[in-house]
């Protein structure tokens, strides 16, 4: 099946006010622009003019190929949650603009993502385009625009600007920039070549009264390359974004890493925050230098807290070395205490406690034996750490050593999910999750008991 990505936006100078929309086509797979669309809409409000956006947008996409998966991408918050059916659409004149934008394609062919404004300026500029058109008493014409020759300047300058890590051969992260900078100077050396040959700008035609107009039908610009590096490219070109609006700024991110082995997590033994608390393995102290190596080439982390548990700050310690920054303590981030359970099995505990056992497994107030801490209060204690350190750390990426228990309920409490989930999530020694908080409250889970960092 063939993959589009649809990019549109819509503005208002004046909400209500002279209005307009741009949409944008993309190949998913080479990132080539196949088609453009702008309209001047009169007067009107943002969110109208969004909305028009994104049915131009489908509607050029079906023109292409109505059997294609489609990836709508845009930094309206309201559009995207509203169309992926998380917010219910109550403004009279948006319902029917939602209701056609739904009907372009069957449901299953399109996916929805909010991307910060930054990265929807081919759109933007589209839109801004047919505002000022209108403005002259005239609509938008592909001729005259110089929004695809923008964006492609962007993209490479962009490109161009981002480190480009060396290492080993096979090193990942290495290989994804090479193959993004040379996907963007071909990006851009296809945008030249369309600006200087009118048969490469494809024709312009009338679509509902807005301008559409066709990409050229040209190759990737990436000769030679394998489908799989052009792919891993755009990836790392288009980094993973959460939901948070774009007025908001940045979020605070948590990269929440489980601590390394100790010699009872090989045996499955509880081993909470009550318990001898273990130190690290030779295992563990391997992994824990896997991690650091893994965080420094992706740059991003910016402060490192810790667990006050030895098997979290030994973790913390090699990883922060790595990262060339400090660890900062903090006793909310310790596991929970499993009582007289520490140091067992989970087939020990049931021979001696049984009845404890299938308490603490049907309630998360139920206490393991020896008031241990319930599942309760440890959501309790994460819930205001949590706070806490997204005060502290808002707009910043911060790396959180810790431990299973708590690690589970930043997801859980992340996704709204019921205490019983903390049993159906699996989670490895040394691995990376991670949760972006937003300034309104909401969270977005971007990682998950990723362990491809251990691997050799």
């Amino acid at each position: 099946m063939r993959e589009f990505i649809v990019e549109a936006d819509g503005g208002s100078r004046g909400n209500p006010g002279p209005a307009g929309y741009g949409s944008v086509v993309i190949d998913a797979a080479t990132g080539q622009t196949l088609a453009e669309a702008a309209e001047y809409i009169g007067v009107a409000t943002n969110n109208v003019a969004e909305y028009r956006g994104l049915v131009a947008g489908l509607r050029a996409a079906r023109e292409l190929d109505p059997t294609a998966a489609v990836h709508v991408r845009m930094d309206s918050k309201l559009v995207i949650e509203q169309m992926s059916g998380r917010w219910k659409i109550k403004h009279p004149d948006m319902k029917p603009l939602a209701f056609e934008a739904s009907k372009v394609f069957p449901a299953p062919q399109v996916t929805y993502e909010w991307i910060p404004r930054e990265q929807n300026k081919h759109a933007d500029r589209l839109a801004n385009e047919a505002m000022d058109a209108g403005k002259r008493g005239e609509q938008w014409s592909a001729s005259g625009s110089t929004a695809e020759l923008e964006a492609a300047d962007a993209r490479a300058a962009r490109a161009a600007a981002e480190p480009k890590p060396a290492g080993p051969p096979g090193d990942a992260a290495a290989g994804a920039a090479r193959a993004r900078a040379a996907l963007a100077e071909g990006r851009a050396a296809d945008a030249a070549a369309s600006a200087g040959s009118s048969s490469r700008r494809g024709a312009a035609e009338s679509s509902g009264g807005g301008a559409v107009r066709a990409g050229a039908d040209v190759g990737s610009g990436v000769d030679g390359r394998a489908e799989a590096d052009v792919r891993a490219a755009r990836s790392v070109a288009a980094p993973a974004t959460g939901w948070g609006p774009a007025d908001m700024g940045a979020p605070a991110t948590f990269v929440l890493l489980r601590h390394g082995e100790t010699p009872l997590t090989p045996q499955k033994r509880f081993s909470g925050s009550g318990g001898t608390d273990p130190s690290l393995s030779d295992v563990g102290r391997e992994q824990a230098e896997r991690v650091g190596a893994a965080l420094a080439r992706r740059g991003t982390v910016q402060a490192v807290v810790a667990s006050p548990l030895t098997r979290t700050r030994e973790t913390a310690g090699i990883v922060a070395a790595h990262l060339g920054l400090d660890v900062t303590v903090d006793d909310g981030l310790r596991e929970t205490d499993f009582g007289a359970w520490e140091g067992l099995t989970f087939g020990e505990v049931r021979e001696r406690y049984a009845d404890d056992l299938n308490a603490w497994l049907a309630d998360p107030e139920a206490r393991p034996t020896g008031d241990g801490e319930s599942f309760a209060a440890t959501a309790t204690r994460i819930a205001a750490t949590r706070d806490k350190l997204v005060a502290a750390y808002a707009g910043r990426t911060v790396l959180l050593v810790s431990h299973v228990t708590p690690i589970k309920t930043f997801v859980r409490l992340a996704l709204g999910a019921p205490p019983e989930s903390l049993f159906r999530m699996e989670l490895s020694a040394a691995s990376l999750s991670a949760v972006a908080y937003y300034a309104d409250g909401n969270a977005s889970v971007r990682l998950f008991n990723d362990t491809s960092h251990l691997r050799p």
